[in-house]
């Protein structure tokens, strides 16, 4: 049974390559620790849902930032989205409402709005045939060559937005979309 609104936290970065690594059990804690419940993780990358209320949720990212850079000495970012946020961008995909295959999409979060002069300055045709949009929060990308080879990065997005962001594929995305929800 779940107690609280339901979010999904979004770890940047960690257990990539071999580095920042973290276990799931060591993440679990630290939700745990920072007032969340029913903390369950999707796969090694840093997908966390849990059910908070909204007051413990608003601090749980800097909570869990600064015991991650105490516990392990380093830092991670961590982005928050609400299970209704969720299912919203999930269905405001301009992307997959375009017919796009699913395993071409990607969804970066953002950790604040971006300024709107900003988002104009960014380059649409930084990485053609890929594309992007700027909705909100949420930066979607459509990379029919795959995230391995676009020049639309994370570096590109917070440098241009001046905020952080974290991406997740569309499979991911719409499982915690699913998880958020029960």
């Amino acid at each position: 049974m779940t107690t609280g609104n339901r979010y999904v936290a979004l770890l940047r970065g960690i257990n990539m390559g071999g580095h920042k690594l973290l276990s799931m059990k060591d993440v679990v804690g630290l939700f745990e620790g920072a007032g969340c419940k029913d903390v369950k993780t999707y796969i090694q990358s840093g997908n966390v849902v849990f059910s908070a209320d909204a007051e413990v949720a608003r601090w749980v990212p800097h909570a869990v930032r600064d015991a991650i850079d105490d516990r392990f000495s380093f830092t991670v970012p961590v982005v928050l989205r609400s299970a209704e946020e969720m299912a919203q961008l999930a269905a405001d995909n301009p992307f997959k409402r375009a017919g796009h295959p699913e395993d071409k999409l990607h969804v970066l979060f953002l950790a604040d709005h971006p300024d709107p002069a900003r988002v104009a300055a960014l380059d649409a045709n930084r990485s053609v045939p890929d594309e992007f949009a700027v909705h909100g929060r949420e930066v979607y990308l459509y990379l029919p060559h795959g995230v391995g080879r676009t020049k639309l990065t994370n570096d590109y997005f917070d440098r241009g937005l001046g905020t952080t962001c974290t991406g997740r594929n569309w499979k991911t995305v719409m499982k915690l979309v699913e998880m958020s929800q029960g």
